[in-house]
């Protein structure tokens, strides 16, 4: 929801590219002052530019991207299915952390639950700016995925809050690579109170926060138990969405709750089956 306040008021790339640089400066600085932690390259760049790019700026960016056409709630349920992305790629390659049936099903409930809410949206499929928007998001669940498993196979060796920080920095770098050869500042008129807030809400709280619990979560858990957190949001970003900017709401909603919940217990219930057989 911030998200879409944010590049109504920016161009989309822009707003992301300097949302997620200021909080990789700040995480870095957060890990050397107060986490006592260090940066090291030994393991050479990549290792943050990848995830960096795949996570931040692809996954991130093109949702950013995509909510200029498409509802907060929507973009939202559709990178719902960014768990289904990770058992896929994990079954092909045999890792692991692969995910037993349990879990298949866990994420195939959720993915019903996304299904529910967005056959609302069918008659909106004329519009080709929606459809555009609609295959940003999915191109951002996949790169995301991609992201994480990387992320988890092949981790930085700064410590935890550095390598986060360095992941949101050098995305944020690509992000401004974005914003120079799509944005269109010809639409913006400068900075709007409304757009400031976001900026700041997103920094804090969507970046700084959320991403460094997401890398924390990732180190210790397999990557298809930390993907269900994408199956919570969609439900959140509806409700708010319609509570704030008038978007779509009715009971559709509640049945998705429903799929979505018994997704996460049964995601739960199969990564408790795969730890303690």
């Amino acid at each position: 929801l911030a998200l879409r306040v944010g590049v109504t008021h920016f161009p989309a790339f822009l707003f992301s590219a300097v949302r997620q640089t200021i909080a990789g400066i700040l995480l870095v600085g957060i890990a050397l002052i107060w986490g006592k932690e260090r940066l090291s390259f030994e393991k050479g760049a990549m290792r943050y530019v990848v995830p960096g790019i795949l996570m931040i700026s692809l996954g991130n960016g093109l949702v950013g991207w995509a909510q200029q056409y498409i509802p907060s709630g929507l973009a939202a349920l559709i990178c719902s299915i960014m768990p289904v992305w990770v058992v896929i790629i994990n079954l092909s390659a045999s890792r692991d952390d692969r995910p037993n049936w349990q879990i298949a099903l866990g994420l195939a409930l959720g993915c019903a639950g996304m299904v529910v809410v967005f056959r609302e949206n069918v008659a909106d499929l004329a519009n080709w700016d929606y459809v555009f928007g609609i295959v940003l998001t999915f191109v951002a669940t996949l790169s995301w995925a991609l992201g994480s498993i990387y992320a988890k196979q092949k981790p930085g060796n700064s410590g935890l809050l550095a390598n986060a920080g360095l992941q949101l920095f050098f995305g944020g770098l690509g992000l401004f690579g974005f914003s120079w050869a799509f944005d269109d500042f010809n639409k913006w008129h400068g900075l709007v109170d409304e757009g400031v807030w976001a900026l700041a809400y997103l920094v804090i709280f969507g970046s700084i926060g959320a991403f460094a619990a997401f890398s924390y979560a990732l180190s210790k858990l397999p990557v298809g138990l930390v993907s269900i957190y994408a199956y919570i949001n969609p439900l959140v970003a509806v409700f708010l969405g319609w509570l704030i900017l008038s978007e779509k709401f009715n009971p559709a909603v509640l049945v998705a709750l429903v799929l979505t919940v018994g997704g996460v217990f049964v995601v739960n219930k199969g990564y408790r089956a795969m730890r303690y057989p």
